[in-house]
């Protein structure tokens, strides 16, 4: 069993294809994500990547946003003109509100697919199945997945939530924020956001990943505790065997 596995961001879109312990089998593409992206923009670009690569038995696709059983709810950075923080389009997101992506994808594809969201997808590439694990990933802003005993519980779209005022957790911490004050300041804030979350979730284990993990500074992540880990960006890619197995039953 082949998976053909792609992590779509708001900046890049990377994918390759896996056996079934979840080992590479070939090099990884990655891609500028190309806007203004309708979904038949994306549904297109996804099929071509896949041409770029061994064929697969299946497909799992990570995408930012409220997934809903393969169907779009919201969506973030595909409904701008110019992708992350630009201008919104509304044309854009009407077209995105609702858009069976999984459905789309298997009909151009011609192989089964699972579409969940990307921290989701991150995820299953990392937990161990032991009590309740939260994972936040941080890159163009931030996803959030959250398993208990190994099970994908529903999606919760923490990067909307207000930091102050107007000012969500995408915007506090995404990858703006992050070129405007430079790492230091970055993590400093980083740990804050650990720290309020904390009493929230009060979770067995924290992972930090997206391609932003890296960049936390060595002494605040030793600050933040030994529940919380830093795992590799590539987890967004590796996890699409196992999340066949864990995501949330229909």
């Amino acid at each position: 069993m082949i998976t053909l596995s792609i992590d779509c961001g708001g900046s890049f879109i990377k994918a390759s294809v896996l056996d079934e312990s979840g080992t590479m089998r070939a090099h990884q593409v990655r891609i500028e994500t190309p806007y203004p992206l309708s979904p038949e923009r994306f549904v297109s670009t996804l099929v071509g990547i896949s041409k770029q690569l061994p064929a697969a038995d299946r497909m799992t696709v990570g995408m930012p946003g409220m997934i809903r059983h393969g169907v779009v709810i919201h969506t973030p950075h595909y409904i701008n003109v110019r992708g992350p923080f630009t201008r919104r389009d509304p044309a854009l997101a009407q077209a995105w509100d609702g858009f069976d992506v999984r459905s789309t994808l298997q009909n151009a594809s011609g192989v089964p697919a699972l579409v969940l969201n990307d921290a989701e997808v991150h995820g299953a590439g990392v937990v161990t199945g032991a009590g309740l694990e939260l994972v936040l990933t941080l890159g163009t802003g931030l996803g959030c997945a959250m398993f208990d005993g190994g099970t994908l519980a529903p999606h919760i779209e923490l990067s909307h939530a207000p930091v102050r005022a107007a000012t969500t957790y995408d915007e506090w911490i995404g990858e703006t924020e992050h070129r405007r004050i430079g790492d230091l300041f970055w993590s400093r804030r980083i740990r804050v956001m650990v720290e309020r979350l904390r009493p929230v979730f009060l979770w067995d284990r924290l992972y930090l990943g997206g391609g932003n993990s890296r960049l936390i500074t060595p002494e605040l992540v030793r600050r933040m505790g030994d529940d919380v880990v830093i795992v590799p960006n590539s987890a967004g890619i590796i996890g699409g065997v196992r999340a066949w197995h864990m995501h949330v039953p229909e």
